[in-house]
């Protein structure tokens, strides 16, 4: 997964608009990510048929569970062969340990071990909503450092935040594998994600991978849309 900086998320309804997106690139082969919705509705088979393409797979699920659920739900994750599969940091320790050990259960003799993530905070939790709604007495900040401590405790490869925390994250954890959504460019629409970056500053920032949605998906012209964040993306790297 590590060679796919850009990751594009398939928020669709049906696996049918996903395999119409897609055949706008031809026999290229994309990092994609498939979240609840998708997932949902075509299941497992949809998976399979994307890995027959040829495309890297981030299966966003975000599971968070008593261990041994997490763990059941990984070995049956884990057949399925993609490359990368999160859980929520919020659902502890133990239970991140339990996804690791379901994730080596499923991996036959030879197979490749997905990277596996763990979901710090939303790009849609701001300060306020974490103090007035979610009730945890601290900042942010704070808890997302709490959180990758525990993140690193349990062995996983990295966490999913916010473009904003990865410096932060880095300095504190420079292995982690930091995977970013929230980002839009500069004249794209917010939507409902509060804290967002650029692809340059994310990648300015230190982020690994990129998640891009709706910028891609939802634009008149997807292909150079995702050209446009692969340039904006590279422009970075260029001028460091």
């Amino acid at each position: 997964m590590q060679q796919y900086p850009l990751i594009v998320a398939l928020d669709f309804s049906s696996g049918h608009e996903a395999i119409n997106f897609l055949s706008q690139f031809k026999d290229r082969r994309l990092a994609v990510k498939v979240g609840m919705e998708l997932f949902y509705k075509e299941g497992p088979d949809f998976v399979l048929t994307l890995k027959e393409k040829g495309h890297a797979i981030f299966l966003d699920l975000k599971l968070h569970d008593i261990p041994t659920t997490v763990e059941r739900a990984m070995r049956q994750i884990g057949a399925l062969g993609v490359d990368m599969v999160n859980v929520h940091a919020l659902g502890g320790k133990e239970m991140m340990k339990a996804a690791l050990k379901g994730l080596q259960d499923s991996v036959k003799e030879g197979g490749k071990m997905p990277l596996c993530v763990a979901v710090t905070h939303l790009t849609s939790t701001s300060e306020a909503m974490m103090e007035n709604e979610i009730g945890i007495e601290t900042s942010l900040n704070n808890h997302i450092l709490h959180l990758c401590q525990q993140v690193e405790e349990a062995g996983l490869n990295g966490v999913v935040c916010s473009a904003e925390d990865v410096k932060m994250i880095k300095k504190a954890y420079p292995n982690f594998y930091t995977v970013t959504p929230g980002i839009r460019r500069a004249t794209d629409v917010i939507h409902d994600q509060v804290r967002i970056m650029t692809p340059s500053e994310a990648a300015i920032a230190g982020s690994d991978a990129i998640v891009v949605g709706r910028g891609i998906t939802r634009a008149p012209q997807p292909l150079e849309a995702y050209h446009l964040y692969e340039k904006d993306w590279r422009s970075s790297h260029v001028s460091k």
